[in-house]
């Protein structure tokens, strides 16, 4: 591991702790001590602890534990050795706040009790329970952790299905909550259940929002060329526009990008170095959807045997029929092999043209450049040139092949070592 992945991995786990932290402050200071009732594995052991007196703690890392063995196959190890950090760290944790904070009860000097710091305000209590619980579990998710219960059911629905995190945790939660009413018979603990888990879920869509939100610069500058080169040097994606000045009727440049939220200042700053005189409009993003963004989440309409067959896309660097076809029949149908036109690359425009001329290398490295895809190059002594990666790279990994048999054995070993890897 780089010295770089060390650190991201440290901050990881230096973050969740903190949500963990904040939620089970949530949970002992506000929940417990005011008889309230939230969603997930902590609002099922609350219920428990109010029935019996069985501590929190000990039913939460009991059924997380069952639901851990369930988020190994699905999420992944990576994920699960985050959560096994978290549900143990939080089983300690909010043992360790309740015998912090609890004090002998005044009708039973034997026994200890969880004391109410804000008075009779329940209401109260139940904003500041939600809002701390919420954040904490956004905390987690955004640092590729969890705090387990419904929040793994709810990363396991939000990997195959455009729901978002509080929605999906809302839902599994109404039957937990409205269940305490067998407890206490008192609806009013039932409404107030509602109100935190919707505070709750509304805090964590907040952050997880805040985190990916991005924004659209629309640049129009003199000097438009010098921005974009500036813009790409940070790896970000630009498109430019022709337009032209209706009042002086000149020619002008207009500058697109998409960036993170958290970049803008960055972007601004270079704008005004670079011309001081620009006219900026940023317009907020609300749904980013690409390459260095988020990824397309949309229910699949196909039928379920044809919702099974997923293929990887390849690039066959030509539009010739006759070898794409010879590529698809070698290669399998696990692949699908499409033509430069299919991706966008007309070799009849002057700037896609360039790549006919080019040595094999350099025309699966033009694909991955431009159109993202990995691409191979079918030369007609048989041999093939792969390009595989991430299509920001400076150089990219190139290999090749004595023929077609040997790039499908080489493509079926990446497949079976990447399965083994997420199992």
């Amino acid at each position: 591991m780089t010295q770089s992945n060390l650190f991201h991995e440290l901050k990881d786990y230096a973050l969740i702790s903190v949500g963990v932290i904040l939620y089970a402050m949530g949970v002992t200071v506000f929940m417990l001590p005011y008889n309230l009732t939230t969603g997930g594995v902590a609002g099922v052991a609350s219920i428990i602890y109010y029935a019996t007196g069985i501590e929190v703690q000990v039913t939460y890392v009991v059924i997380n534990i069952i639901l851990l063995i369930i988020a190994i196959k699905e999420l992944g190890i990576r994920f699960c050795i985050k959560t096994i950090y978290a549900v143990f760290f939080m089983t300690f944790v909010l043992w360790l706040f309740q015998r912090i904070i609890e004090v002998p009860d005044p009708s039973n000097p034997a026994s200890m009790m969880l004391p109410q710091y804000i008075g009779d305000e329940s209401f109260m209590a139940c904003v500041l329970g939600a809002i701390l619980c919420g954040s904490g579990v956004a905390l987690c998710f955004e640092n590729n952790g969890s705090t387990g219960g419904t929040d793994i059911i709810a990363a396991i629905v939000h990997k195959y299905r455009p729901m978002s995190l509080g929605s999906v945790i809302m839902a599994c939660d109404v039957v937990i909550i409205s269940s305490c009413y067998f407890i206490f018979h008192d609806w009013f603990r039932v409404i107030y259940g509602f109100v935190m888990l919707f505070i709750c879920s509304t805090t964590i869509d907040y952050w997880m929002r805040r985190r990916h939100q991005s924004v659209q610069f629309m640049i129009f500058s003199r000097n438009a060329d010098a921005i974009a080169d500036a813009i790409v040097q940070t790896h970000h994606g630009v498109t430019v526009l022709n337009g032209e000045g209706w009042f002086t009727h000149t020619d002008r440049k207009v500058i697109i990008s998409v960036i993170r939220r958290r970049e803008q200042a960055m972007i601004q700053r270079m704008v005004k170095q670079i011309d001081p005189y620009a006219f900026v409009s940023m317009t907020d993003a609300s749904g980013v959807w690409g390459e260095g963004f988020d990824q397309f989440k949309v229910s699949d309409k196909r039928p379920k045997a044809d919702r099974n067959k997923k293929r990887a896309v390849l690039v066959c660097v030509t539009n010739n029929t006759t070898k794409i076809d010879t590529a698809q029949q070698a290669l399998g149908d696990y692949y699908d092999i499409r033509s430069l036109l299919q991706v966008g690359c007309d070799t009849r425009k002057e700037f896609y043209s360039v790549i006919l001329g080019q040595e094999p290398r350099k025309r699966v490295s033009f694909v991955k450049k431009f159109f993202g895809f990995d691409a191979f190059y079918l030369d007609r002594d048989g041999t093939v040139t792969l390009v595989q990666g991430n299509y920001d790279q400076a150089e990219y990994d190139i290999s090749e092949f004595a023929n077609l048999d040997e790039l499908r054995s080489h493509l079926d070993d990446q497949r079976i070592h990447k399965k083994q890897k997420n199992k």
